[in-house]
């Protein structure tokens, strides 16, 4: 099974790079195999194209390393927290990601603007708050998956799959690592038209909630009615 989730991640960081969402070495992506507790993530600095499944980082949720050589993402708190607060999910990806990370540099939720959005977020997606100095200057990693949660408090992370992180960037996440990845993508696309919806008309009002629960109903749920 570790086998099969390295493999799965390795294949969710490289989606990242095949759709544009990192540069460099930044960015990364981890899955969790929910029976086991272990966590597979990108290793930290290695350039994508030598990435390896083996290259991948096991840990248990308390940050353990149970499988590698390399030291993991140095996001790895975050996501470990993520997997701790919000158990529905087994995948979380992080980007810089051009637009999305101007919008949370901006410190703005990316409105519900059209269709598109509503297909795959049900609202606006949110911005947490920024972090505080004494935040920043403690255990700084851990303390950004803090301000998620604390954000999504009384939303549903299945049915909004991504946060901006004021002064950062994106985290998405999904039931598996190449899910997350996925949803990293179409928050990036929702992000890029809602910058240019904006500057077309700064009054967009966005879409009713009636538009809003048509399209992201039709796709989600027990009465979904898009595809097989």
């Amino acid at each position: 099974m570790t086998q099969q989730l390295k493999e799965q991640v390795l294949e969710a960081n490289l989606d990242l790079v095949r759709e544009g969402l990192v540069q460099f070495t930044f960015g990364n992506a981890s899955g969790i195999d929910r029976a086991t507790g272990l966590v597979a993530i990108k290793p930290s600095g290695v350039p994508y194209d030598k990435l390896r499944p083996e290259d991948m980082v096991v840990t248990d949720l308390s940050g353990k390393i149970v499988e590698g050589k390399l030291k993991p993402s140095s996001d790895l708190d975050t996501h470990l927290l993520l997997y701790r607060e919000f158990p529905a999910i087994g995948g979380v990806a992080h980007t810089h990601s051009m637009y999305a990370t101007v919008w949370a540099q901006a410190g703005r939720a990316i409105p519900a603007l059209g269709t598109t959005h509503a297909d795959y977020f049900y609202g606006e997606v949110p911005v947490t708050d920024e972090l505080t100095d004494k935040e920043i200057g403690g255990e700084y990693v851990h303390n950004t998956g803090v301000a998620i949660v604390r954000r999504f408090q009384g939303l549903d992370p299945l049915a909004v799959p991504a946060v901006l992180v004021a002064g950062h960037a994106p985290f998405a996440w999904g039931k598996n690592a190449l899910e997350a990845a996925h949803h990293a993508a179409l928050l990036e696309a929702v992000a890029r038209m809602a910058w240019h919806t904006m500057t077309l008309n700064p009054e967009c009002r966005g879409v009713s909630q009636a538009l809003l629960d048509r399209h992201y109903f039709r796709k989600h749920g027990a009465k979904a009615t898009y595809g097989q």
